[in-house]
């Protein structure tokens, strides 16, 4: 059974259970907390917040995870999307070793949500990222023995090129490494599971209910959505990539950007098992990164190019084809069932963005790619800091995020000429 319309028609719509449609927010409501933004990080904090007693209200401005939750790759990696040699650059190793820590638990959290609610997500385990450059493998093969030496964490390692056939049969790859401590997961299917763990929880969720303005007074705050009026003692900014105009303070730490995905017709088994035998996640390590995974009906779905506009390509699949063939021109004669985009949002560093203003307005955003744990762990941590106070909420709210240049109106056209010159460098040779 498909899910309405009003999702954007993908696979992962295609695919999903149906869930009832939630009423659109109507008149004077209240609530402990109003959240917006019914994707992971909202949902996450809703179901938290649910837990501890909290009166919670989720407005959505169209469909539950109609946004980036429901269009991702449903990789559920370990880590921060910087790496750990950055991280003690930027924050000293101490910090590093706590924002591991908290990737390591990110991923710990999505499996017990899933294994607690009865999600049915198609969840898996293991993730593989190739050097797609001769430059990159000495990068991966040192942050591989980083992580052993200095993490204690020998769950991952690296596979040299003689190798790579036994894990993939696609090209130009010099080096993997192999993490079996990822995840990954159907994302939709997923985010409606946590949905349906709110509701049961008494959160209340409301649809095609768009915040549009946000009124902070002593000790509480209203919310404004269409027709009705939530006051709240606390909210929660959710939006990620959908943020727009809502709160002017934080847009600036953002830029929402577009990223695109396949799905191919159901492969035959000897062909699934030759793209991607341990049936991982995959993924490179290009700029702008290719990832794929396979669909329990072995389908391959794939995610390559990105644009800076406010537009999509005019025809996704055959804006995404040509990355998918390069790495598997053995598919060339396969049918691609259905193509779909959505935005996301990435800070300058992809560190996510978290924080909170004025005592009453919590916010988390900037996932860069990373959303799956990253924004489930957010949501958590914001309930944690309302409720009582959480010493890995100011950790995160701690590492400062710098704004792009020239603010939320004139921010893209630096973004723009940044990103297509590293996007230049990932064409000059493999």
């Amino acid at each position: 059974m498909k899910l309405k319309h009003s999702y954007p028609d993908s696979w992962y719509v295609a695919s999903a259970p149906q869930i009832d449609p939630q009423p659109t927010a109507q008149g004077a409501l209240s609530a402990d907390v109003c959240i917006v933004g019914a994707g992971y990080a909202g949902l996450s904090c809703a179901l938290q917040l649910a837990k501890t007693g909290k009166s919670v209200i989720v407005l959505e401005a169209a469909r539950i995870g109609w946004g980036a939750s429901g269009r991702n790759g449903g990789h559920v990696g370990t880590g921060q999307r910087a790496d750990q040699f950055s991280l003690e650059k930027w924050y000293g190793k101490d910090v590093a070793r706590d924002l591991w820590r908290l990737g390591l638990e990110a991923v710990d959290l999505v499996t017990s949500l899933v294994s607690e609610h009865g999600i049915e997500c198609e969840l898996g385990s293991t993730n593989i990222h190739f050097a797609a450059k001769r430059s990159h493998v000495d990068e991966l093969k040192d942050e591989v023995e980083h992580l052993r030496t200095h993490y204690n964490y020998d769950l991952v390692e690296g596979i040299e090129h003689s190798e790579l056939g036994d894990v993939t049969s696609g090209i130009g790859f010099h080096y993997g490494v192999i993490d079996r401590g990822a995840r990954h997961l159907h994302p939709l299917k997923y985010c409606l599971g946590l949905a349906q763990a709110a509701l049961d929880a008494g959160v209340s969720v409301y649809e095609h209910s768009a915040a549009t303005e946000i009124t902070t007074k002593s000790n509480h705050s209203i919310v404004s959505a269409g027709g009705a009026r939530i006051c709240a003692q606390k909210v929660v900014l959710a939006c990620n990539g959908y943020l727009g105009n809502l709160y002017p303070d934080i847009a600036g730490n953002i830029m929402p950007i577009n990223n695109f995905m396949v799905a191919t017709e159901p492969l035959d088994e000897d062909m699934a098992h030759r793209l991607n035998p341990l049936n991982a996640s995959l993924s490179d390590s290009l700029f702008v990164v290719n990832y794929w995974k396979l669909s329990n009906d072995r389908r391959l779905l794939f995610g390559g190019g990105e644009t800076y506009s406010d537009q999509f390509p005019s025809c996704i699949k055959s804006f995404v084809q040509p990355k998918l063939l390069s790495i598997y021109p053995e598919l060339k004669n396969t049918r691609l069932d259905y193509g779909w985009g959505g935005t996301l949002a990435i800070t300058r560093n992809r560190m996510p963005d978290l924080g909170v203003h004025d005592g009453h307005i919590y916010y988390a955003q900037g996932f860069s790619g990373h959303g799956v744990p990253t924004a489930t762990m957010a949501g958590k941590l914001i309930a944690d800091a309302i409720t009582a106070g959480d010493d890995d909420f100011d950790l995160m709210a701690d590492l400062k995020t710098r704004k792009f240049p020239g603010g939320p109106r004139l921010r893209r056209p630096s973004l723009i000429a940044g990103m297509l010159f590293y996007s230049l460098r990932d064409r000059l040779g493999r």
